[in-house]
């Protein structure tokens, strides 16, 4: 006989992030402290009740209390604490309000100001008084002179406006890829740089990554969605590494937080910065940076070209060039004096283990490279190209297809890369509904573009 386990739900704990649904709002947030509050509209939610509880569950928003605003012009913002839900009631507003009327058309309908008989007042007292939004809308139908001569469609449109709006349960969700590609791309598609789900999708499937290998991989600022989704795909306690290129000081790691993530997954991601780490790995042990270079990315101000220069990036950062110090001096340095600037010597900061980390995975050469530029990818993949080994996978992302088209060429003249392809996603959303099916009017076609390609031995 064969014993079936319960398989036990993660429980929410302090300092995860969370996802907040309301109906078809979702919301990230991080459950930092027991004070933690979040902003649904003008809706407060105490998240204190939280703690402990199985993600997916739903809570029930109870009043509290009502905050006036201390602002000219900005409404009162209502405060709620959550209540635990067995089981939420799913349930049709229009069967269960009794509503059997209808119109025939809207042609008579004039929308004059006056059709509601209550009050902004008395819908506030409503709020306080009912919990339930039900009852809340069941006393707004009541007290429109216009709802029974509106139209069947008209009403269940009207309904659900009311419903989305006086909701009182929400669903705490445990934040996925898919869950937060969507949040960033509703609030500012720029911050990822237009990059879509089926994008983002085709991009991950393109490159080939998977449990083992050495991926490479630059972005210029998706905030940091591109590594988080390929940690996701690598998965935990696996052989893959990560090397994680940025253009900045900082990299971008919020998506990758929002995942909550074991430490050991993310420990698998080695994050440098772009032009630090070539001009560490181009220079060899055979010189060392003055300790003035403390900062990754920034130039030497006073420089003399060395002997394993390279020219990368042209435009972005010229030449690569490092301080020499000078052998001519007045005097002889001592063993004492040795002594003291080794003890004197700034401990190894974290940027500098990073980069002697990633310019061991250089020499061993990479399985994938990915690029997702806000900049012209040319110098990059220049640059990046020899760290790839033979027959591996390059993708190239981009919102603009003439940098990529000028790309496309450059590497058909150059012959180290085979199979290229350059596609574009068009996805367009429908709504299903008896006798409404029509895609929707508001959307965003494009979704940047993607060059695709093999490298050649």
């Amino acid at each position: 006989m064969t014993k079936s386990t319960a398989i036990e739900m993660p429980k929410i704990q302090l300092g995860d992030y969370i996802v907040i649904q309301r109906q078809k709002y979702t919301k990230l947030q991080k459950f930092g402290s027991l004070d933690a509050t979040s902003m649904l509209g003008k809706e407060q939610l105490e998240l204190r009740a939280l703690l402990d509880q199985p993600y997916s569950a739903t809570f029930k928003m109870c009043p509290k209390e009502t905050t006036p605003s201390s602002q000219r012009g900005q409404r009162n913002q209502r405060l709620h604490t959550l209540e635990l839900c067995n089981e939420l009631e799913l349930r049709d507003i229009r069967e269960s309000l009794g509503i059997s009327a209808s119109g025939v058309d809207n042609r008579n309908i004039i929308d004059d100001g006056d059709s509601q008989a209550l009050r902004p007042e008395d819908i506030e007292q409503l709020r306080e008084e009912h919990s339930e939004s039900k009852k809340i809308i069941e006393k707004i139908v009541e007290n429109s002179k216009t709802f029974h001569s509106k139209t069947e469609y008209s009403q269940e449109k009207y309904l659900r406006k009311k419903e989305k709006k006086y909701f009182e349960f929400v669903q705490i969700r445990r934040p996925t890829l898919r869950l937060i590609t969507e949040i960033y791309y509703r609030q500012d598609a720029d911050k990822v740089m237009g990059m879509r789900l089926d994008t983002l999708s085709q991009l991950i499937s393109y490159s080939g990554v998977s449990a083992y290998g050495n991926y490479l991989l630059y972005e210029s600022g998706t905030n940091g969605l591109l590594p988080a989704s390929f940690l996701n795909s690598i998965g935990a306690d696996t052989e893959a590494t990560l090397v994680h290129m940025h253009p900045g000081n900082v990299p971008q790691k919020q998506a990758m937080l929002a995942l909550n993530l074991p430490h050991e997954q993310l420990q698998r991601c080695i994050s440098v910065n772009l032009y630090s780490v070539l001009r560490e790995y181009y220079q060899g042990e055979e010189q060392e940076l003055p300790e003035a270079a403390a900062e990754p990315g920034t130039p030497a101000e006073e420089t003399e070209p060395s002997s394993k220069k390279q020219k990368l990036c042209e435009g972005e950062e010229g030449s690569l060039t490092v301080s020499s110090t000078s052998s001519e001096g007045k005097g002889e340095i001592t063993a004492t004096n040795k002594s003291e600037a080794t003890s004197t010597a700034a401990p190894v900061q974290k940027w500098q283990v990073e980069n002697q980390r990633a310019c061991e995975l250089i020499r061993a050469k990479f399985d994938s490279l990915v690029i997702a530029a806000k900049e012209h990818p040319s110098n990059i993949v220049q640059a990046l190209l020899p760290f790839v080994k033979p027959s591996r996978p390059i993708v190239l992302y981009s919102q603009s297809k003439e940098l990529l088209m000028d790309l496309y060429v450059e590497l058909k003249s150059c012959s180290n890369v085979t199979n290229l392809h350059l596609t574009s996603n068009w996805l367009r959303y429908y709504q299903i509904l008896p006798n409404r099916t029509h895609p929707e009017v508001n959307m965003n076609g494009n979704s940047g573009y993607l060059l695709t390609g093999y490298t050649i031995a």
